[in-house]
This record gives structure tokens, sequence and C-alpha cells, in this order.
């Protein structure tokens, strides 16, 4: 359930309800809007009862949650969450865009990919430090050496740094360098790492696992929001499925569906889901069009020679025409880019 508190409470009885969550052996969480503050109560709510709660001061009303996902639910927070990224932000009218190589292969190539894709309007620049792979012979990443290149890119361009975590151990080094912690779709239900992103101070940026349900999808996020993180990116990047003309298969319809679900921003993936450069474009204006907040996309100099997913990787000047291409959607269905 959640409690939403009136328009002029005060500090002080939103600390009152809270402390009455706490003494239902419910777990408070505080969620402020734009108008209204709502205290989200997690936990087992079955022998719980409302009325104390609703007639606590200040209080306007208690509100049952019949999601399981109580925090992440738009019963929580009608309004969008907007998450700061470098010199933009994701959820608001603005798409945002996140590139780079898949793997951080070298400075030199890093360097000169940020540059690109800064030019081009980016806002982050993604690439991994570490890569988890199914192939335990392939590139597994530079690990440190890697997050320090990033960095280095960082001041060069002022671009955020997005980069993988995918294990509870490595978080404190990655947020170091990092200024968002990407949990992969094969860690989506690891849950040491979810806690573990959870108790860091930097925006996750979460990725569907690929056999995901939607209600599984954001029930991961949930592991992160409960621990005390509240910005959680959602990316849509496509799940496994019978089709092998690509490398997933991509749903269009998760995206206006979860943001019917959910406060968090939502991005898409286009690289990742599809497997092929050739497709990335027309599926980054399907994504737009559908609401996206933001676009994933893989971007590499050389792609026939990447040491990682060259075949879904655009070239920079592929991403210019791509960004080009898709600010003419954001701005049919009323954002900018």
């Amino acid at each position: 359930m959640i409690v939403v508190m009136q328009p002029k409470a005060t500090p002080e009885q939103v600390r009152h309800v809270m402390d009455r969550v706490e003494e239902m052996g419910l777990a408070p969480h505080v969620i402020q809007g734009t108008e209204r503050t709502v205290v989200a109560c997690v936990g087992d709510e079955r022998l719980k009862s409302a009325e104390r709660l609703a007639v606590a001061p200040g209080v306007e009303k208690v509100i049952p949650v019949l999601a399981r996902y109580k925090i992440a639910s738009r019963e929580a927070r009608p309004e969008p969450t907007v998450i700061p990224l470098g010199t933009g932000s994701v959820g608001a009218d603005r798409v945002a865009l996140i590139a780079g190589p898949c793997a951080v292969e070298d400075r030199a190539s890093l360097l000169e990919i940020a540059a690109a894709v800064r030019e081009a309007g980016a806002v982050g620049l993604r690439g991994g430090a570490f890569k988890p792979r199914t192939d335990p012979y392939a590139f597994q990443g530079l690990a440190e050496q890697g997050l320090e290149f990033l960095a280095e890119a960082r001041e060069a361009t002022g671009l955020a740094i997005v980069t993988e975590v995918v294990a509870p151990e490595h978080v404190p080094l990655v947020a170091r360098y990092a200024d968002v912690l990407q949990v992969g779709t094969r860690n989506m239900q690891n849950f040491a790492l979810l806690a573990a992103v959870g108790g860091a101070a930097k925006p996750v940026l979460l990725k569907r696992g690929m056999s995901a349900t939607l209600e599984e999808f954001l029930l991961a996020a949930e592991y992160v929001l409960a621990c005390g993180n509240k910005q959680v990116i959602l990316c849509e990047r496509g799940i496994r499925t019978f089709e092998r003309a690509t490398r997933f298969t991509f749903s269009v319809a998760a995206i206006p569906a979860l943001k019917h679900m959910t406060h968090l921003p939502v991005i898409a993936d286009p690289s990742h889901a599809t497997g092929r450069a050739d497709l990335v474009e027309p599926v980054s204006r399907a994504a737009v069009a559908a609401g996206a907040d933001g676009l994933l996309l893989e971007v590499h100099p050389d792609p026939e020679n990447a040491l990682v997913d060259g075949a879904q990787s655009i070239t920079p000047e592929a991403f210019g025409r791509l960004v080009a291409s898709c600010r003419k959607v954001a701005e049919a269905v009323g954002r900018s880019l």
C-alpha cells in the first residue's frame, strides 16, 4: 500500500507516518513528487491494517497497490522519474542518446568514438570494461584499465560514463569511475548484484533479461529501489524467441507497456536487439516513435575488426545519420533529440 500525504504535509508528519509504518513491520520508502509526498509501504501487508495510517496527521489517503512491484509502480508515483545524465537527462522531453563501443578496446579508439558521438548529440558514452561472455575464451574486457580510459574520455568530452558491472564485489570499483552502473541481461535476476547496486549512490541502467516478462523485469528493478537507490533506468533490449533473422526479437510494445506500468524511464537497445548494423537505424526510429526515453547504441570506427559484436556496431558516420533520422521522428511525437 501507499500513503499519500496532503499537499501541505510537514516533514515531521511524514516522519511520523514512516515511524508508524516501521511499527507495522513494513519498510517505508519516501517518494517525493512535484505536488505530493508518498510513502510506499513494502513488505507483507496481509495482516496489516491501513486504518492506523489513514488517521495519522497529514495523511490524505491510503491506497492499496495491487502490483507486486510497489515502489516502481505508477500508483506510487504518477509522474515520470527524470534522471540526470551528463549534460542532459533520461525521462524528460528530450530523448537521450548513449553511444559507444560494446567493449573498451584501447585508449585511442575510445577517445575517437567519444568525440564523434558527442559531436553528433550523445549525452552518454557506453563501453564495457568488464564483459560477461558466453564463451570463456572470448575477450573479457580491460577491467580497471578500461575504466581509466572511460574516465579520460569523460574528461575530454563531458559525456556521462555508462558501463557494466558484473559482480557485487566489483560495484565499489566501477562506481569510482562510472556515472551509471549497467546491469546486463544475464544479471537481471542476480539478486546479490541488484542489492549491491541498490546500495550505490549512482543511477542504475537495468537491462531486461532475454526471457523475462515485464513483471519480472519490474520486480528486478524493485530490488534496486527497495535497497534505497531510486535512480533506475529500464532498457528493452529484445527477448529470445524462435526467430533467427535477428539476434533477438525486439518488443516495441514493451516500451509503451512499461511506461503505463511504471514511472521509471525506459530506453531501448536496438544494437543488441537486432544484432545487425543495417537494422539499428529503423528499429531506433520505431523505439522513439513508441515513446522510448533514450537509445543505447553500439558505435565503432572499424566494426569489421571490433573485438566484440562488430556485426551490430554502426560507424560514427552512420550514427550521425541515425541521429538526424530519429530527430524527425522525435519531433513528430512531441519530443526532441
